[in-house]
């Protein structure tokens, strides 16, 4: 399931792409499952980012988490043996699974400025390590994640103001140079494992008529004892719980809360770092 390419690529650049680790048939399925029930109404762990009565198309199209401890298809989907097996084949260990997600990113959209998914997580010892599986294809049009190759080996840096005219979130962190970020294009099914340290993000969606749909399911290193509490109870690859210590600070990726002038990203955790890569 995993190449020596892939692992040695995982290991250098922080990222691998598996393509067509499901089906675009099964993409398909996910994805329409994933619309009717953003149609039926609101769910715990919904997170919007934009003030009530907002014309934001993230007011229509909220982001949705968590959704495997209520709704089969994600727990099957976040425990699937497919992802297990490339999980084992980067880290040499089954993981353990602790967060669902699913952005909608509609037509007009903004994106996510770029951020490290352990500044939230705060697995240790070792990292998380994310699974974000394509439900569309997914270009610099529609807004596709980007990446800093290598930046897995960066500590965890500390955030700075992002620019929220393009930006859900209100902190991003710094780059060595502008350009370090590449787009990384998708088809449906496909599938880009990545370090929990890895600078990532993405762009808005500026077409008229294309959706980014993006299922993410995020893990952590099967040697973990600790993660932040949003994330417990983290599960074995076989569905069953476990119980981790609850590490300090963290919350959900990209949370934000409400401030006097509208929405804020919550700046979590204790163990930041205040220095770029060199």
């Amino acid at each position: 399931m995993v190449s020596d390419s892939c692992k040695q690529e995982f290991e250098r650049d922080g990222y691998t792409l598996v393509r067509g680790l499901f089906g675009a048939d099964e993409a398909e399925r996910l994805r329409e499952h994933y619309m009717v029930l953003r149609h039926r109404g609101s769910y715990e762990g919904d997170d919007a980012g934009v003030q009530t009565g907002s014309r934001d198309p993230l007011r229509r199209y909220p982001r949705m988490g968590q959704m495997h401890r209520w709704d089969d298809a994600s727990l099957q989907w976040l425990t699937d043996p497919r992802i297990d097996q490339v999980m084992t084949g980067l880290l040499d260990r089954s993981p353990y699974a602790v967060q669902t997600m699913i952005y909608f990113k509609p037509p007009g959209s903004r994106g996510q400025a770029l951020h490290q998914d352990n500044f939230y997580l705060k697995a240790e010892p070792g990292t998380c390590v994310a699974a974000w599986m394509a439900l569309d294809r997914v270009n610099q049009e529609n807004g596709c994640l980007q990446v800093v190759p290598g930046s897995h080996r960066w500590p965890i840096l500390c955030t700075e103001k992002a620019d929220t005219k393009v930006s859900f979130t209100d902190v991003t962190v710094p780059l060595p140079t502008p350009d370090a970020a590449v787009p990384v294009v998708m088809e449906p099914g496909d599938v880009l494992f990545f370090h929990g340290a890895l600078v990532h993000g993405s762009a808005p969606n500026v077409t008229t008529d294309r959706f980014r749909r993006a299922l993410i399911g995020h893990y952590i290193q099967g040697e973990a004892e600790k993660v932040a509490s949003y994330y417990h109870p983290a599960l074995r690859m076989d569905g069953t719980p476990l119980t981790l210590e609850v590490a300090e600070g963290g919350g959900a990726c990209g949370e934000w809360e409400d401030g006097p002038d509208g929405p804020v990203a919550v700046l979590t955790g204790t163990q930041m770092i205040n220095r770029k890569h060199e």
